[in-house]
């Protein structure tokens, strides 16, 4: 099994111009730039829209990609907007950071504008997505189109006849709203087209993508929505638990995330139907799939819904391997990462063993002074060779960040792990990224940040807040062939290159 070393990212933290990174010129260009790096692995992050509170994790749907992401140079050059156009709008003040309030109003503005000048119904490659994508693209379209006439109230907050999905009142708005839907499959067009011709682009560098996929999909969804009998509703279509986790060392009342919970009675009697498109799709779209909160399949934490805290909450069982042999048996073996962080059992432990999957590790976790013992899981003499070794995640302080907050004693037992007094605390980040680089793990994932010795100014989220999180950017300046080197160095002197880059 070859060793292997990948880049953590998303892609709205690209450089370049109009406010957000997207599959532009500088998405490329980080391609061949991870490519000079010696990577495997890109890992992007959820690529879905974005909802209330900027977070891919609560995406208005598990199929649709997010419009931001769309090129708007490619736009220019097919001539539906103009240069002058896109360079009228505010998108912001700041390069390295994203404006989430400016950029709602400017995309929506240019997009809209290319929309009604592209003729898009005539395009054949148009009709041929569309046909190959109705079974979910429909009820996204209408989803979204309702939405914006609704003023944007979640959907549980609409008339009954369309929040129930009566006969009649779906063919009403689908005529009355027809444009409105035609724009959404639009953007749902450009953007996968420019997605697929970055990932051709980056498969034929040698670079893999590694995307992610959360358990749970949002309350406020196409996919609620359109497929209520999925989910623990009652017959008005409101929750009757919805998801979290439970009080911790990290917070005392647990987290209440509100996702709706599944039916996962119904979904085996259906023979995981629903699991099976979903994740039949992703595995089209990435050439690594990580799931999210990995433990939910086999228990997941079950709060009432209107519930203040997640304190009064409790476990129930899930589907465990049964979903996982349905997926092998119909779609093959798929390269899975899962996510099996936070509370572990022996059972989850069991599952992921079970599954084949590999788990991950995060060396963050591996200096808790009161979990201090040579047994801790985290510490990377403990890693076994089926795992992704990370340094931090998207949710995580980055390396400078988290070493500054830790206590001076848990700071003393880093570096008695490193065997290392000396190196001036501005420079240790690059032990850090050495010792999870020289683990036994089968593959090892760094954020971009870390590997730029950036502060937690420059993390990604901060979990249970919002305003802050999902907005930092790289520069162009940042990425140096200084840095690649380094990088190509590292990933070289412990056996994880990525041979099949190499001129």
């Amino acid at each position: 099994m070859s060793r292997a070393a990948g880049i953590l990212m998303p892609i709205s933290s690209l450089p370049g111009k109009y406010g957000i990174g997207c599959f532009s010129k500088e998405a490329y260009r980080f391609v061949d730039w991870l490519k000079d790096a010696g990577q495997t692995y890109w890992q992007i992050l959820p690529i879905h829209p974005t909802s209330y509170g900027d977070s891919p994790y609560q995406s208005f749907s598990t199929f649709a990609g997010n419009p931001y992401f769309i090129d708007l140079e490619e736009l220019i050059d097919e001539g539906v907007l103009t240069r002058e156009e896109c360079e009228e709008i505010d998108f912001g003040e700041k390069d390295a950071d994203i404006d989430y309030a400016a950029l709602y109003e400017g995309r929506h503005i240019l997009l809209t504008m290319a929309y009604e000048r592209s003729d898009i119904s005539k395009n054949p490659e148009y009709q041929k997505f569309l046909a190959e994508n109705r079974w979910w693209l429909d009820d996204f379209a209408l989803f979204m189109a309702l939405k914006n006439f609704f003023g944007g109230k979640c959907w549980y907050e609409w008339p009954e006849d369309i929040r129930l999905r009566w006969g009649f009142a779906l063919d009403y708005y689908r005529r009355e709203l027809y444009f409105e839907i035609e724009y959404q499959i639009y953007l749902q067009f450009l953007f996968f087209r420019q997605y697929r011709k970055l990932k051709a682009y980056a498969n034929q560098q040698g670079i893999k993508l590694i995307g992610d996929i959360p358990i749970y999909v949002a309350m406020d969804s196409a996919d609620t929505w359109a497929h209520p009998d999925l989910f623990q509703l009652d017959e008005n279509n409101i929750p009757t638990a919805v998801a979290g986790c439970p009080p911790d060392g990290f917070s005392a009342t647990g987290q209440l995330w509100g996702n709706p919970l599944y039916r996962w009675e119904h979904h085996r009697n259906t023979g995981y139907a629903w699991w099976l498109s979903r994740l039949w799709y992703v595995f089209q779209l990435y050439d690594v799939t990580r799931i999210d909160h990995f433990r939910g399949f086999d228990e997941y934490y079950s709060i009432p819904y209107g519930a203040e805290t997640a304190m009064t909450g409790h476990w129930e069982k899930g589907p465990g391997m049964d979903l996982f042999r349905c997926v092998e048996q119909n779609l093959g073996w798929h390269e899975i990462i899962a996510e099996d962080l936070g509370y572990v059992t022996d059972s989850v432990r069991q599952l992921v063993r079970d599954s084949g999957f590999a788990g991950m590790k995060v060396l963050e976790f591996a200096f808790d002074a009161r979990d201090s013992g040579s047994a801790n899981d985290y510490l990377p003499h403990n890693y076994i060779e089926n795992c992704v070794a990370y340094t931090g995640t998207h949710d995580n302080e980055t390396l400078v960040g988290w070493f500054d907050t830790i206590s001076k004693e848990e700071q003393t037992l880093a570096r008695d792990y490193l065997c290392d007094r000396h190196t001036p605390k501005k420079y240790l980040y690059k032990s850090f990224i050495a010792l999870a680089m020289r683990s036994r793990a089968k593959s090892c994932i760094i954020p971009m940040q870390d590997w730029l010795g950036l502060d937690n100014d420059c993390r990604i989220n901060t979990p249970s807040t919002i305003g802050i999180n999902w907005r930092w950017r790289v520069t162009a300046e940042q990425l140096s062939k200084a840095l690649a080197k380094e990088i190509l160095d590292t990933t070289k002197r412990y056996g994880r290159m990525n041979w099949s880059v190499e001129e």
